[in-house]
């Protein structure tokens, strides 16, 4: 029988500032400046929650980004050294049904690559 993954996943408390801007970026592609201002804003004073990896997987339609993606090998070895990371922000398309990974797609795929049933800290809106 496979040996369990035993590697903990360390969060920071709260989202790193420098976050925000590259949700605003990323948004800044789907919606309207007012809008991505109006998320952003709403995220920041959101609740961190958590939800398991492959649930977000699921709600955001995404793919699995592989271990040979660049981000993704940073983002492991930071996991692996016990470093802690910034939580996932996620916004409900509800137009959709689907959950868009504002910020944090390369950390969730760093995780799923260890435990997909691993509990991420994230704020969504």
């Amino acid at each position: 029988m496979p040996k369990a993954n035993t590697t903990e996943i360390r969060w920071l408390p709260d989202v790193e500032e420098h976050d925000y801007p590259a949700a605003g970026s990323y948004l800044s592609i789907l919606y309207s400046d007012d809008k991505v201002a109006e998320m952003i804003a709403l995220l920041k004073i959101a609740a961190v929650v958590q939800f398991k990896a492959k649930d977000i997987f699921r709600a955001s339609q995404l793919s699995l980004l592989g271990v040979s993606n660049l981000h993704v090998e940073k983002d492991r070895k930071k996991i692996r050294k016990q470093k802690s990371i910034s939580p996932l922000l996620l916004v409900r398309d509800s137009q959709n049904g689907k959950v868009i990974i504002a910020d944090g797609y390369h950390r969730l795929c760093a995780i799923y690559g260890f435990n997909e049933d691993a509990l991420i800290s994230c704020k969504i809106i």
